[in-house]
């Protein structure tokens, strides 16, 4: 079906809300004895063996520094039903704040990374710091994910995705169509 949409002009800093890649995730790290989770939802995958992944960062954000010196991190999926945590976490500085306890997390030790896992996520990627060139220009880490954990159920979780200015979405209907593609690019 054609569709013939009326447009207007927007600002370029509001295509975000368009274009976020993924669900929100809960990055949690440690360094020199000390954690820190933030909320992030500016990633995407970059490579998928090794399994790359790219983040930016802000160096205004606590886990910048954190993550830059210890090159490591946990990337964590929430789903849905941790709203509360997930906005509270990105409303919380670390620097004055032990986020795992102020929000009833659990921390879980890896098996790859220092960093310690959120219990209460669906899934958890143990992640290094595969490439730094990018940092000092742009913030944005490349990482290489060294182990990863998921729960088995459900399928696919209900997660949230950003869209900018206090708007959410939650994922929802799949639709599959795997017979339609050729079998390396599933």
């Amino acid at each position: 079906m054609k569709r013939n949409y009326k447009k207007t002009m927007l600002p370029a800093d509001k295509v975000r809300k368009f274009l976020e890649p993924g669900p929100i995730v809960l990055v949690s790290s440690l360094h020199k004895g000390k954690t820190n989770i933030m909320t992030m939802g500016w990633h995407t995958v970059m490579e998928f063996s090794p399994s790359l992944i790219g983040c930016m960062i802000t160096a205004a954000n606590h886990s910048y520094d954190m993550i830059r010196e210890s090159g490591e991190c946990v990337i964590n999926i929430p789903t849905a039903d941790m709203i509360d945590t997930i906005i509270g976490i990105g409303n919380t500085t670390g620097a004055k704040t032990d986020k795992f306890k102020k929000f009833g997390l659990t921390q879980e030790e890896g098996k790859a990374v220092k960093a310690p896992l959120i219990k209460e996520c669906y899934a958890n990627f143990e992640c290094r710091l595969a490439d730094r060139r990018m940092l000092d220009k742009y913030n944005f880490f490349i990482f290489e994910v060294m182990a990863a954990q998921a729960a088995s159920w459900p399928e696919y979780p209900k997660t949230v995705h950003y869209r900018g200015e206090g708007v959410f979405m939650v994922s929802g209907k799949h639709l599959s169509f795997p017979e339609k593609f050729k079998p390396q690019n599933l």
